[in-house]
């Protein structure tokens, strides 16, 4: 009995290791080099805000589950370049203070939507081997911070702090930046 478990244990380990491994390492590896470059693009997935009146319509919604994630379509982005930061995320959450300001793009009460070369980006190891992105658009008066953080695999979680607005949080993955600007 004893022998059969080992060799099923040894045929397992052949089978599920291989298959893994070079695919794992290589995602790992590219992860890696987007980071130490620090120029890539997160794509937002869902989106999570904190408002508790967003949080019951979307429960209130057929078919729908009772997590606060809301699932995006693709489009929602930030890209980061050495020269420029450009943001387009969807708000879900309650306005505190209306800006109305056209020439700046300041009323903008249903997204994040900006692009900025007046900004900071200061980086930090995170827990358990992320990195930590704190990110501040200096000439953006009602975006206080975001932050990033980015796992080995990939996959990323950021939050955005606003002086007008609740805060909101996103999940999804980071890229390469598509298209290089001129």
């Amino acid at each position: 009995m004893k022998i059969t478990f080992k060799i099923m244990t040894v045929l397992l380990g052949f089978i599920v290791l291989p298959s893994c491994t070079t695919q794992d390492i290589e995602k790992l590896a590219a992860v890696e080099s987007l980071l130490q470059k620090g120029e890539f693009t997160f794509v937002a997935e869902r989106a999570n805000p904190t408002n508790p009146e967003i949080v019951k319509v979307m429960a209130s919604i057929p078919g729908n589950n009772s997590s606060k994630m809301l699932n995006l379509d693709s489009g929602y982005t930030i890209e980061i370049r050495k020269d420029e930061l450009e943001v387009t995320l969807p708000y879900f959450g309650k306005l505190y203070a209306e800006n109305i300001e056209p020439d700046k793009k300041i009323y903008q009460i249903t997204a994040e939507d900006f692009a900025t070369k007046d900004f900071t980006i200061n980086k930090k190891d995170g827990k358990k081997g992320s990195t930590v992105f704190n990110i501040v658009a200096n000439n953006q008066q009602n975006i206080r911070k975001m932050n990033m953080e980015v796992f080995k695999n990939g996959k990323a979680h950021v939050w955005v702090d606003s002086n007008d607005k609740q805060s909101i949080s996103y999940d999804g993955y980071i890229t390469t930046n598509l298209i290089t600007k001129k």
